[in-house]
């Protein structure tokens, strides 16, 4: 009985129809997978297209028709409105002075201690990583009634907070998003960190640079697109947060704009087109620095992804 013949061209004949199963997988796959992210992309937007639909419609035509109605008239009286009869630009800048330097900080603290536990060998490096790791697990719920016992009695110089207290004051809030934000940014900058080859630590050694120059000149420039992803992360953060600014401030003109958009819905809470003007206006900042640093920050949501 003849042998028969393998041919280059038979294996090919062979192999087409698992060829044509597989590539039609990867379609359905890539068409699910496109169906998916366009429906999420609806979802998100549809709240922020609506937001905008309502602030650009008079009052009286939103209570005399309803929301969901065909609009006859835009304007942008009602963000003129927000800016004016609220103060924004004063809550604006609460925000500023609290989001900045509290973003400066844990960016700070967090480098050093992730260089530390990443770039320094000693006995107790892994179980430091893993306390400040462990701190994201801690609701912020569980500890707001010793937390707010104890800002009430930390006393501080007028200077610092014209109340006296930490309580009332924006200090007490840059410390306490300092606090709850250094663990995150201790564990994404320590995974970076030991991505850098040890070389350029043996090589700043034998040319005698001490431990701060080699933190400072060395390895906290090869971490920007690291920082950058993470500064975009913690101003939206900060500058969005509402549970400590509405427990942890009292008076009225020291919040940030997260919660004086609470207080400006009490006092115009008939006129739900001008509060949702000024939480629009309220979302813009963060907006400009997502823009300003968007290179930087895909480039930081991709670390470690072509790095063996």
């Amino acid at each position: 009985m003849a042998t028969p013949v393998i041919t280059p061209e038979a294996i090919a004949e062979a192999a087409r129809p698992t060829a044509l199963r597989a590539r039609r997988r990867m379609s359905a796959g890539s068409v699910a997978a496109q169906v998916f992210m366009l429906a999420a992309a609806i979802l998100w937007v549809t709240p922020v297209v609506f937001a905008l639909y309502v602030s650009l419609r008079p009052e009286d035509e939103t209570t005399r028709l309803g929301y969901v109605s065909i609009a006859h008239k835009l304007t942008f009286s009602n963000f003129t409105d927000a800016w004016s009869q609220s103060d924004m630009w004063r809550f604006f800048l609460n925000s500023v002075w609290i989001t900045l330097p509290a973003v400066i900080v844990t960016l700070l603290l967090a480098s050093a201690v992730a260089f530390v536990v990443s770039r320094l060998s000693f006995r107790f490096n892994i179980a430091l990583l893993i306390l400040f790791t462990a701190g994201n697990l801690l609701p912020q719920q569980v500890i707001i009634t010793p937390l707010y016992r104890l800002y009430l009695q930390i006393h501080l110089p007028h200077a610092l907070a014209s109340s006296g207290l930490l309580y009332d004051s924006r200090l007490g809030l840059i410390v306490i998003n300092v606090s709850f934000q250094l663990g995150f940014c201790v564990f994404v900058l320590s995974n970076y960190m030991k991505t850098i080859p040890t070389d350029i630590d043996e090589a700043a050694l034998v040319d005698g640079a001490s431990l701060f120059m080699r933190f400072w000149r060395i390895v906290l420039p090869l971490c920007r697109p690291a920082l950058a992803a993470l500064a975009t992360l913690l101003t939206t953060w900060i500058y969005n947060d509402f549970f400590w600014a509405i427990t942890l401030i009292s008076t009225g003109n020291k919040r940030p704009i997260t919660s004086a958009l609470a207080n400006l819905q009490g006092q115009f809470v008939s006129n739900q087109n001008m509060i949702a003007a000024a939480a629009l206006m309220a979302a813009v900042p963060t907006l400009i620095v997502y823009i300003l640093l968007q290179k930087q920050f895909i480039a930081g949501l991709a670390l470690g992804s072509s790095k063996g």
